[in-house]
């Protein structure tokens, strides 16, 4: 009684794409795929400028000077 089966999530699923549009979710899954493909380049960014110049950082050691 406390899980729900896959005809629950069907009818959750329908009635979101009855309100939203398809149009409109597609939009809102574009939108966070590029979010997310920004950050994955904005973290690989910093990690390829970080090795270029041979210098680690350490949050740890930012404080000990």
């Amino acid at each position: 009684m406390g899980s729900f089966s896959i005809w629950h999530w069907l009818i959750v699923l329908l009635v979101v794409v009855l309100v939203f549009g398809t149009k409109k979710l597609r939009n809102i899954g574009e939108d966070l795929g590029g979010a997310v493909r920004g950050f994955k380049e904005g973290m690989k960014g910093e990690t390829d400028k970080d090795a270029g110049n041979g210098r680690i950082i350490d949050a740890d050691d930012s404080d000990k000077k």
